[in-house]
């Protein structure tokens, strides 16, 4: 309730500012103790236990600056990035742009971070603290070597976070989606995992929705193959699906309501292309416990949220995680593992 008193204000500011006023609050504001743990809403992915199954997808806070504030909200795992080797500035601004009409946000950030270093250090402070971390990794926009950017920060990050999460699925850095290419793809995952063998760090892949059958077909053997971790269904989109914003025609990545039918379809795709065989998040148009609940029977094992705390405000990770904890008792369910893939 607070929140909706609060957002008219916020919404006077540009999304970009109004994003680092947030990230301020939650440096100097109480977030409140967060919610005692659900047991039976504990999921087990990667040799990993969740405490529950509803994370922050990466992006919000790219820099590693509020980590554990963000773990008060609710949230079963935060992911951070994406970060690359050396720091950048990303796209010019404005880039980042609220489709109120949409429920939607349009971003061309352009991998903009602190880099390797600072993060790494940031990270290497909170070392001990309880919450599971994910670490989102990128290639540098004027790297002449982006296979070396990965695995650089696979050996950076592999010892401070959970997991990695190597993401080539952003619209914002020409050329990066080409390593979601048979070959490329091959070429890329070898080198992550030859640099995280001192850490035997979980490695989950991120992937664009605006991918062909064949395309998801060639990737789930790809990822069987080389044993990976988990695929996160999925990054923003390229698409733009019946928008009524006079904003849909900025370029960049679009998340939010409008990506919601899409993520979950290709969710359902990547489920079909691998059998089941290998851990699926749910990300994208995810605002509701209903919106958890079918992607989590429709195949995920987790699910992330971002865009939809824009709208919602910083109550909707516990407002969700409720939700699942209610629903898996209104299904007599003793876990929600046994509803993922369920549908």
């Amino acid at each position: 309730m607070l929140y909706q008193a609060v957002r008219p204000l916020l919404f006077r500011l540009p999304a970009e500012p109004a994003h680092r006023l947030t990230i301020s609050a939650l440096k100097t504001l109480p977030m409140g103790r967060p919610a005692p743990p659900e047991p039976a809403l504990a999921q087990r992915v990667a040799g990993l236990v969740f405490p529950n199954p509803v994370g922050l997808a990466p992006g919000f806070d790219k820099n590693a600056e509020v980590a554990d504030e963000l773990f008060d909200l609710g949230f079963g795992f935060v992911e951070i990035g994406t970060v690359t080797p050396r720091p950048q500035e990303g796209n010019p601004k404005p880039r980042l742009f609220r489709l109120v009409e949409d429920r939607a946000v349009i971003n061309r950030m352009g991998f903009n971070n602190d880099g390797a270093q600072a993060v790494a250090g940031r990270l290497g402070r909170r070392q001990g603290r309880p919450g599971m971390l994910g670490a989102n990794i990128g290639a540098n926009k004027d790297s002449p070597d982006r296979v070396a950017d990965y695995a650089q920060m696979t050996r950076i990050m592999a010892p401070l976070a959970n997991y990695l999460t190597v993401n080539i699925s952003s619209p914002n850095t020409p050329g990066l989606r080409a390593l979601q290419d048979e070959s490329a793809l091959g070429e890329l995952l070898d080198a992550v995992i030859e640099a995280r063998a001192a850490h035997p760090t979980p490695i989950f892949l991120k992937l664009a929705p605006d991918l062909a059958r064949s395309d998801i077909d060639a990737i789930c053997r790809i990822a069987l193959d080389k044993r990976l971790d988990a695929l996160i269904v999925s990054n923003t989109t390229i698409s733009r699906p019946g928008l009524r914003s006079p904003l849909g025609s900025e370029t960049g990545g679009l998340s939010g309501a409008p990506l919601k039918s899409l993520a979950l379809e290709r969710l359902r795709d990547f489920r079909l292309a691998s059998g089941g065989q290998i851990p699926l998040i749910g990300v994208g148009g995810i605002a509701t416990v209903d919106d958890a609940w079918e992607r989590i029977r429709a195949g995920a094992s987790l699910v992330q949220i971002y865009s939809a705390m824009v709208y919602e405000g910083p109550g909707l990770a516990r407002r969700i995680v409720r939700g699942l904890a209610e629903r898996v008792r209104a299904e007599g369910l003793t876990s929600i593992a046994e509803a993922v893939g369920s549908a």
